[in-house]
């Protein structure tokens, strides 16, 4: 099974659940830049509990490996968990949205999409920036999330909403670092 085909056994599983999706992490950066290689799917979910009850009684245990108390666990505190798939060893990070007006704004400009073969939503390119360089941020300058964030730059160029990457990237503490990253790109 391909990583396409997962997505969309999951996707599935979340839309007969109830539960909004969004791809985010790498499988986005690459939809909208240049591709790259990665080990994960990233999914940013919003469910309630019923929703996310129905969603993991979705995943059979023969197939998937997924902790329940670890998956309500994230839901409480807004963490997240992971679904591992049985027949690849392709994991995937489900992420609670987080309860913060940016989050909010970026959930609901995600955009269906057909990614990897899977009809999805994903997250805006603009977003993608923001997310990418916040996980760059948080890791301690990972250059793996910049390198992702110059190639939505390459790929999606002029076309980028920069006045409202300019806009989140201040409020979210790390306009400077989009400043030195944006006048870096060709």
């Amino acid at each position: 099974m391909s990583a396409g085909q997962l997505l969309s056994r999951l996707v599935s599983a979340l839309d007969r659940a109830g539960v909004p999706h969004m791809v985010a992490g790498s499988f986005a950066s690459t939809f909208h830049g240049v591709p790259r290689t990665t080990q994960d799917i990233d999914v940013v979910i919003d469910p309630s509990r019923p929703a996310l009850d129905a969603f993991l009684a979705e995943l059979p245990e023969s197939e998937y490996y997924v902790d329940v108390d670890t998956a309500r666990d994230a839901l409480r505190q807004h963490t997240q968990f992971n679904v591992i798939d049985l027949a690849t060893g392709w994991k995937v990070d489900f992420i609670l949205r987080k309860q913060r007006p940016f989050s909010e704004e970026e959930f609901s400009r995600r955009a269906p999409a057909e990614l990897a073969g899977a009809r999805v939503f994903v997250a805006t390119a603009e977003d993608t920036v923001l997310a990418k360089l916040e996980w760059s941020v948080l890791s301690g300058g990972s250059e793996r999330q910049l390198r992702d964030v110059q190639g939505i730059l390459q790929v999606r160029g002029a076309a980028l909403d920069r006045r409202y990457i300019e806009r989140w990237a201040q409020a979210l503490g790390f306009g400077e670092l989009w400043r030195e990253v944006s006048d870096a790109a060709p």
